[in-house]
């Protein structure tokens, strides 16, 4: 139940931090945003964002963490310990401090969509 719970609030973190993405998928396990704009290389919208539950820990990635340097330098450093590869974070247990740092980071990523799309749009 623990890690539903997580996934709950992680969800709700990012639905509000980036109100201009689509939701691709919504289930109780797995969370998918995508832009509203096509990624010239794929010729589908581009992830944005995405959570799932694991078996050991709530995965939340913030896919333009590929593209954009300027978002990865404003990766706080207490993110850096629950980092798994470049887009993912891990959340293990419910702590308010590490869904504060997602929270803006996630919606810094949403402002810069412009610099995402001109990126890899089309």
């Amino acid at each position: 139940m623990l890690f539903q719970n997580i996934f709950a609030e992680l969800r709700a973190i990012m639905l509000e931090a980036a109100p201009g993405m689509t939701v691709a998928e919504d289930s109780p396990s797995n969370l998918t945003l995508k832009t509203h704009w096509i990624e010239a290389r794929t010729g589908q919208p581009a992830w944005f964002g995405w959570i799932a539950i694991k078996k050991s820990y709530v995965a939340y990635h913030i896919m333009p963490l590929y593209t954009l340097p300027a978002l990865e330098a404003a990766v706080p450093e207490g993110l850096a310990t629950r980092r798994q590869g470049k887009t993912c974070f891990n959340v293990k247990k419910t702590d308010d401090a590490v869904f504060a740092q997602l929270r803006e980071l996630t919606a810094l990523a949403a402002r810069m969509e412009p610099d995402l799309r001109a990126a890899i749009g089309a």
